[in-house]
């Protein structure tokens, strides 16, 4: 992602609504109880540990006020995956989505990395 993009996409969500993002863990718990972890970089890109445990990565972008995941490693993924993230997430804020099949997920910030 250019640096221009990249400037754009957090001047639409706002780069205060995603720091909290930055410098934690978003955790998605699934109906199962396993959870999958991701982590976000200011520079666009992302790494994520699966439900499964596999490791993922790729870059990020905010579409339509969503958070967007394209994934590159450990294969270029098809499909992006759009999730909404709430404006004001902070460490502890939860909120409900769905997974890429359509599984209810609760989303929640947790502390470090």
């Amino acid at each position: 992602m250019t640096p221009l993009i990249f400037a754009a996409a957090l001047a639409a969500v706002g780069a205060s609504d995603l720091e909290a993002a930055f410098e934690n863990t978003i955790q998605s718990t699934y109906p199962s109880g396993r959870s999958a972890k991701l982590w976000l970089a200011r520079d666009g890109s992302f790494t994520a540990r699966g439900a499964k445990g596999a490791a993922s990565s790729g870059v990020w972008s905010i579409k339509a006020g969503e958070l967007c995941l394209k994934q590159r490693k450990p294969f270029p993924a098809p499909v992006t995956y759009c999730s909404p993230i709430p404006a004001d997430a902070k460490i502890g804020s939860e909120w409900a989505a769905r997974s890429l099949k359509g599984e209810p997920l609760k989303n929640r910030i947790v502390a470090g990395r």
